[in-house]
């Protein structure tokens, strides 16, 4: 029994997390106060890429930025390819489904890659984190225009509220800044010493992490559900193929990746980094663009996002550890 839990306590915590923020929304819902749930998000995923870059050496680095082919083939999925068949998609159920949904599918589609979790899961899988940190920081500083030109393409909606400024910034304080520090502290040989010892360590920290903002997602993502559905007008056959939709799409680009960088014959920690980085999408810029620019006309597109970034979660856990298990049986 100990072993059971000790091999997957993050897929319970998960549920059990998930479970905690979509049933109890309206007794957390301080958490998802705008000022302080967002600097307590912010601090969160600071700290989650700390602990990811703390044992990585700086030569991790270097050779990213000397073979960015695999950052740039999971770019190319997350911004281009997956745009493409989550529209493709669209077009075939939109006959069938609430448009306020359909939507939503063609929203989450447009947004960058997740700030942490693809680069957490890379790990978790045996693969290469380096990698998936550089797709954040690629299609995150690229977001400001790509993402509005998809969705004015798709869906025919001016998105105003993605700044560059802004998200240059965000970028700076949550990402670069907290992987400098970590590499600064590395110098220091003790230091170093210590996180190379303990990286197992730091990266259930890092899971822990991902937890805690699964949980402000969710309480956010709770009382809004909680708010927009009772007025919808969508069926439980709606919400069912929206939830199919969303699950398939995730998993048809996290095997599109893979296949694709094995076919540029990519070592298998950076096919791992591809699938997973290539195939996720963040919840808070794609909240954002759901409820600014699309919240007044279709209240509802918010849902496939939250659904993407649970159903990415459920889904990457599993396969996460099916990569871990499979690491020596598969040859490079």
């Amino acid at each position: 029994m100990r072993e059971f839990f000790v091999k997957r306590w993050f897929l319970i915590a998960l549920v059990v997390v998930l479970t905690i923020g979509f049933t109890q929304a309206s007794n957390l819902q301080f958490l998802a106060n705008e000022t302080v749930g967002k600097w307590v998000r912010r601090s969160i995923v600071a700290s989650v890429l700390f602990m990811m870059a703390f044992p990585l050496t700086f030569t991790a680095f270097t050779t990213g930025l000397r073979r960015p082919g695999p950052a740039i083939l999971a770019s190319a999925v997350n911004f281009g390819i997956l745009p493409l068949f989550s529209w493709a998609v669209y077009f075939c159920l939109l006959p069938f489904l609430n448009h306020d949904l359909a939507i939503g599918l063609l929203v989450a589609a447009a947004t960058p890659s997740t700030l942490a979790s693809a680069a957490v899961w890379t790990r978790r899988a045996g693969g290469n984190d380096s990698v998936a940190i550089m797709v954040t920081i690629f299609t995150n500083l690229g977001c400001f225009l790509i993402t509005p030109l998809w969705l004015l393409t798709m869906t025919g909606t001016q998105v105003e509220s993605l700044e560059l400024t802004a998200m240059i910034v965000k970028l700076l304080l949550l990402v670069v800044l907290p992987m400098t520090f970590a590499q600064l502290l590395r110098l220091q040989p003790t230091i170093g010493a210590w996180s190379a010892k303990n990286k197992q360590s730091l990266g259930v920290g890092a899971q822990t992490g991902v937890l805690a903002m699964i949980l402000l997602g969710s309480v956010n993502a709770g009382l809004r559900i909680q708010g927009e559905a009772e007025t919808s007008g969508a069926s439980m056959v709606d919400f069912t193929i929206m939830i199919a939709a969303v699950l398939g799409i995730h998993i048809a680009m996290l095997w599109v990746g893979h296949v694709l960088a094995r076919a540029f014959r990519m070592a298998r920690q950076d096919r791992i980094a591809v699938g997973f980085s290539g195939s996720q999408k963040t919840l808070m810029v794609g909240l954002a663009i759901a409820i600014e620019d699309y919240g007044k006309s279709h209240p509802l597109a918010v849902l496939p996002m939250v659904t993407y970034h649970v159903g990415q979660l459920l889904v990457d856990t599993f396969v996460a550890d099916r990569l871990r298990k499979s690491v020596k049986n598969e040859p490079d």
